[in-house]
């Protein structure tokens, strides 16, 4: 008979990463009585958001290995409470140096916490359980993001917007109070941390990060007016992401190094030690690329081009967010019937097909009954996906690499989420500009004065009432005004949907990678480690059973 799994790590887990999940979805929602209530503009919201997203990724590796080497419950504990202030610290702002700073330590803190979540799990669940509390720790997320849409957009309509963030603390202590329930996972004290390795890490994820979002403000090649400096007329984006890729290697190379000298490692790399993890990763990497641009692209076009408020997107995406949610929750129901390789390929093929009728359907009104069913295919896609390959990666990794494993997931969800955000947005702006500079030549009616007095090269999407606003100082008549409004509604939504039809090439190339994920499904975390190339010291005691496992 099958022992019954403890409800409370599961609820914890659950609950801790909706309080962490629901903080920058409230952000978005709260961005209108932001700016009013601190007299601040949009961007600097954006600003707070992203602040949090680099910190979480640039210290999650060393968060791990401080759960490790501190107690897991205890550091876990420690950053719910930290947290909670750090939300205190976001309701009660008065300005957006205030903001910036509490949402920056809500992310810092986050890196001790989303390691803690996995081995949490990986302690307490076992086979088909652990595959089910995976899928509702992947589900929480969306779940967040419906109750922020909910909840969050309901109080910063009525109550105020701060009210959200003081719901954030009270779940916080409330998670305090229920994690003195959970056993001790016992911690390693003779650990030594690898603080060149956490240093590496940290300013590779940091120049990626910025290089990634200075792309459409900076320009992706040619150095804008708001770029921050430029080399030889370069712009810094190009020249930072560079520099963050050569940093990554170095990072690799010294965790390689290191792991031939037997010493204690920052990452350990046997969590990605075959063929098969680094494929399961790089379905990660592209499924998180692929869903935070299109979960961009989407509410970009509900409120440029249809002209929708805030409220109004919030409630149109829901289907789309409650079938991630779906997916991720039942998605393990699955996992005794196909392999991983399977449902990874089938996942992808149905994101690309839902990602092509959303090209080819979308126009300028919503209720159109394909694009609904677009939106719940590529939620549904997603979702499973999510799921799976943190599941299979779990699965594969011996039970004391589980902490490596949830900082692993940690830094490729919150970085390939920030660079899918980013490229989406130059891409879909570069394709954008080519329009609307071939388009406005091919208008007799607009004249050639109009054209040399908007840089066309600096274009953003643009509602027709802001672009009305904009031509209003120009010399521009009113035929030359409504020529380019026509201009703009179509160049708008023709880059959306060239951008949608890459995300859909993306998300089929991806079936490579799936189709090397693991061809069996996984049973129960191994509890031996095992050698990687590059620890040949390491001892397993039964090789045949571990590679059987694998």
């Amino acid at each position: 008979m099958k022992a019954k799994a403890p409800w409370l790590p599961l609820i914890v887990v659950v609950l801790t990463q909706i309080q962490a999940s629901f903080a920058v979805n409230a952000l978005t929602v709260s961005m209108a009585g932001i700016t009013t209530d601190l007299d601040t503009a949009a961007s600097s919201v954006g600003t707070a958001i992203t602040a949090g997203t680099f910190a979480m990724a640039a210290f999650i590796l060393l968060g791990a290995k401080i759960g490790a080497r501190f107690g897991t419950r205890g550091v876990f504990q420690i950053a719910v409470g930290v947290h909670a202030l750090a939300m205190a610290g976001v309701a009660l702002s008065q300005s957006p140096a205030m903001l910036f700073i509490a949402q920056a330590s809500s992310g810092a803190v986050i890196a001790l916490i989303a390691p803690a979540l996995t081995v949490f799990i990986a302690t307490n669940y076992h086979g088909d359980q652990q595959a089910k509390a995976i899928g509702l720790l992947a589900a929480a997320i969306p779940a967040a993001g419906v109750l922020a849409l909910l909840i969050a957009g309901s109080f910063a309509t009525t109550i105020g917007w701060r009210w959200s963030f003081a719901l954030m603390v009270a779940l916080g202590a409330v998670n305090l109070l229920l994690s003195f329930g959970l056993k001790k996972v016992p911690n390693q004290p003779g650990l030594t941390i690898d603080w060149i390795g956490a240093g590496l890490a940290a300013v590779a994820i940091v120049l990626l990060s910025f290089g990634f979002s200075g792309l459409n403000s900076w320009g992706v090649w040619d150095a804008t007016t708001q770029a921050p400096f430029d080399i030889l007329g370069v712009s810094p984006a190009p020249v930072l992401i560079v520099f963050g890729i050569v940093v990554g290697q170095v990072f690799f190379l010294w965790l390689r190094r290191r792991g031939r000298e037997n010493r204690p490692r920052i990452f350990d790399l046997r969590v990605l030690a075959t063929g098969s993890e680094r494929a399961v990763t790089a379905c990660m990497a592209i499924m998180l690329f692929v869903g935070t641009a299109a979960n961009f692209l989407i509410p970009l076009y509900m409120q440029v081009v249809q002209g929708l408020s805030g409220i109004e997107t919030s409630f149109s995406i829901i289907p789309y967010t409650l079938s991630i949610f779906l997916a991720s929750t039942f998605i393990a129901y699955l996992y005794g019937k196909f392999t991983p390789r399977i449902l990874g390929a089938a996942g992808f093929v149905v994101v690309a097909l839902a990602l092509t009728l959303l090209a080819f359907t979308v126009r300028g009104e919503w209720g159109q009954a394909f694009v609904v069913i677009g939106l719940i295919l590529l939620g549904l896609g997603q979702g499973s996906i999510v799921a799976l390959v943190f599941n299979t990666l779990l699965s594969s990794a011996p039970k004391q690499l589980a902490g490596d494993v949830g900082a692993w997931r940690g830094l490729v969800h919150n970085l390939s989420g920030s660079v899918g955000i980013a490229v989406a947005t130059a891409f879909a702006v570069g394709i954008l500009s080519s329009t609307l500079a071939v388009s406005a030549a091919d208008h007799p009616e607009i004249g050639d004065e109009l054209i040399a007095s908007v840089n066309i090269n600096e274009a953003d999407f643009m509602t027709n009432s802001q672009l009305e606003a904009a031509l209003q100082g120009t010399a521009a008549s009113e035929a030359e005004i409504a020529a380019a409004v026509e201009i703009n509604e179509d160049a708008r939504l023709q880059s959306l949907k060239i951008s949608l039809l890459g995300l859909a090439l993306l998300a089929l190339l991806a079936i490579v990678p799936a189709l090397r994920m693991p061809g069996v499904r996984k049973g129960d975390l191994p509890e031996k480690l095992e050698p990687d190339d590059d620890d040949p010291i390491d001892e397993v005691e039964d090789p045949e059973a571990v590679e059987a496992a694998r």
